[in-house]
């Protein structure tokens, strides 16, 4: 049986088993490979979606889990017409990628923390950012979070 879903704004239809993880269905049955595998425990973040919206680690979540949600990946957040994300563009501004591996985890989780709070504090940004970098890449990913709300901000004030 089929799990109706959607992903990145298009319906569709996935048809593994309820228990395969949501991150392996991304990537193997939809051939988006910019989520990544990190740890498979949830732990890491490298593979963060967002389900409904929210920031959601999908190495450890059954696809059952997302029948009739909305699931975005880092694929689906730049525009129809190609314009990057104001999270994406301020990362390659501020140089946030050394290896690059978790980056699109990282990006994940600072568009949910921009989206939800419109101008995150500094606790604010420590609190949500839980994803890892073994690069230790933190303090470029604090500048660009930092350098997007001026952007991303205007966008959920805007829609309020």
């Amino acid at each position: 049986m089929a799990i109706q879903t959607s992903i990145n704004g298009k319906a569709v239809a996935l048809s593994a088993e309820p228990d395969t993880p949501l991150l392996w269905v991304i990537r193997e049955e939809l051939g988006l490979t910019g989520t990544k595998f990190g740890c498979g425990v949830a732990a890491c973040g490298a593979c963060t979606v967002h389900v409904d919206g929210e920031p959601t680690r999908s190495c450890s979540l059954p696809v059952s889990e997302v029948a009739g949600k909305s699931i975005t990946t880092i694929e689906g957040l730049k525009s129809a017409d190609g314009t990057l994300h104001a999270v994406q563009q301020a990362w390659i501004a501020a140089q946030v990628p050394q290896c690059g591996y978790c980056q699109s985890g990282q990006i994940m989780a600072a568009v949910a923390l921009i989206e939800k709070t419109g101008r995150p504090s500094d606790a604010q940004i420590d609190e949500a950012m839980t994803n890892l970098c073994r690069c230790g890449t933190y303090p470029r990913i604090r500048k660009a979070i930092r350098a997007a709300t001026g952007q991303a901000a205007q966008a959920v004030e805007g829609a309020v």
